[in-house]
């Protein structure tokens, strides 16, 4: 490859990434939307800007199997284990215990960088 194609393609890399973090931005808001009745307690205004964290706790709590594996589609797996096993102290207990160990499982079983 020549220098100029490697600085071309050096150069699209960034706009790739903003162009998909939008689109991702875009899918979060809509399934936030579209499982509003699970985020009652927050007013409709500040839903869209809700963490990452208590999404996917709201979602592995009180959400479907269906409503996960749209998660997984937006944010990916890898994406979801990170956030999920960075959790420590009290965030980590706002988890129902059977949800957290199964989804540990799940995560450490589908997540790559885990071991099978």
């Amino acid at each position: 490859m020549t220098r100029e194609a490697h600085m071309t393609n050096d150069r699209a890399k960034p706009e790739m990434t903003a162009k998909r973090n939008a689109m991702e931005n875009t899918d979060l808001k809509k399934f936030i939307q579209k499982n509003s009745a699970l985020f009652w307690y927050i007013p409709e205004n500040k839903k869209e800007g809700i963490s990452d964290e208590l999404l996917i706790e709201t979602i592995l709590n009180y959400g479907s199997l269906d409503d996960f594996r749209e998660l997984i589609s937006i944010m990916g797996m890898n994406r979801l284990s990170t956030i999920f096993n960075g959790l420590q102290g009290r965030k980590k207990n706002n988890y129902y215990p059977e949800i957290y160990h199964y989804f540990s499982l799940i995560f450490a079983k589908y997540a790559s960088g885990n071991p099978q």
